[in-house]
């Protein structure tokens, strides 16, 4: 569920009930009939509706209000927010689906709205010369300000815009349990997220942003406004991203990524190879400049290189008679056990390449392993 900013920030009320006319004749001002009855109620109804959609309005206008303040430089927040976000490619511009984190414990209630707004850096401040208030992306979410004993708040949610430099900014303030509460001091704060959103079509060999997860499930497509509540489900598949790069080794660690524009014509071949390559952080291990044998990148400075996993290789054959590349993406991935790592950090050096065209791109995705 999402609220558009025009239904929230709305300042128009509904025309409030006349009194009730003066009874005209004895019978009616001397009987109590049924339908004066529901009168009463339907009245009292309007009331708290009225009542409720004030409150609904100045909610609103408290949320945006951080917002504008954040763009005119004026941050004021009673918590942190911590920003997290990853590229896919839409099927119009770029889709970015994030996560913000907030520590629970400096919240006081279980339920509030988060306000997400990207504006264009190159056309903000012409934007605010001139009074206009249409950003790219603006929607007010409803979130649940709960977790798991012991852990932060973790909010994902997804959006999508044209390429090009944005600043995103998210409020979030509680909300009381009861709406039509003014008792109770609502915290309130904002981050500003400068981004540079790349752009997936211009026909070349590219990848989506290389995640860690969890876990991947197999889902029913999402439709709608779920797209942007459930970002990381892609097709049949739900992508549940790790909150951290830290893994014990008692874990798999999950590599999982999203490659488009493979040069295959619709319905005609394509040839994919992915390659994996392991390197130990070391911190007095020299650069490589060249490896003589060709069997993997040189290692860089301050790394040892340790090992690679088999490469992947997709071609129509193994993708299904059905998967058309220009229709949808590979969806790549390794899960490795991390049982005999040693503890450190490490980098995953990931080489994509297409076999057809000999367009090659490189990836590269860091964590660390501690402890059983």
């Amino acid at each position: 569920m999402r609220w558009k900013q025009e239904h929230v920030a709305s300042g128009n009320r509904r025309a409030r009930s006349g009194r009730r006319a003066v009874a005209v004749s004895l019978l009616f001002a001397c009987t109590v009939t049924a339908a004066d009855a529901s009168y009463q109620q339907n009245r009292s109804d309007r009331r708290y509706q009225d009542r409720l959609e004030e409150a609904q309005r100045k909610e609103g206008e408290a949320l945006l209000g951080l917002a504008d303040a954040a763009m005119s430089g004026r941050i004021a927040s009673d918590f942190s927010i911590r920003w997290n976000n990853d590229f896919f490619k839409a099927q119009t511009g770029t889709f970015v689906p994030f996560t913000v984190t907030i520590d629970r414990s400096s919240l006081s209630t279980v339920d509030g709205l988060m306000y997400v707004r990207a504006t264009r850096r190159d056309t903000a401040a012409a934007r605010a010369r001139e009074g206009l208030v249409r950003y790219p992306f603006d929607v007010i979410f409803p979130v649940a300000l709960t977790a798991p004993a012991g852990q932060p708040v973790r909010i994902t949610r997804g959006f999508a815009v044209a390429p090009g430099d944005y600043d995103v900014y998210v409020a979030l303030r509680e909300r009381a349990s009861d709406p039509l509460d003014t008792g109770k001091r609502l915290k309130g704060a904002v981050l500003k997220q400068p981004l540079t959103v790349p752009d997936f079509w211009t026909g070349e060999l590219a990848a989506s942003t290389v995640m860690l997860a969890d876990s991947i499930d197999d889902v029913v497509p999402t439709t709608g406004d779920q797209v942007l509540e459930r970002p990381y489900v892609i097709g049949t598949h739900e992508i549940h991203r790790a909150a951290e790069t830290s893994f014990r080794r008692n874990r798999e660690l999950i590599v999982v990524f999203l490659i488009y524009n493979a040069s295959g014509p619709a319905g005609k071949d394509f040839d994919i190879e992915v390659d994996y390559h392991l390197f130990r952080r070391e911190v007095n291990a020299r650069a490589e400049s060249v490896v003589a044998d060709g069997s993997h990148p040189p290692a860089r400075a301050g790394e040892r290189y340790v090992t690679r996993t088999p490469p992947q290789r997709f071609k129509p054959a193994m993708m299904g008679a059905d998967f058309d590349p220009s229709n949808g993406p590979i969806l790549a991935g390794q899960g490795i056990l991390l049982s005999s790592f040693q503890e450190g950090e490490y980098r995953l050096g990931i080489t994509i390449t297409d076999l057809m065209s000999r367009q090659s791109l490189s990836r590269d995705i860091t964590f660390s392993v501690a402890g059983s």
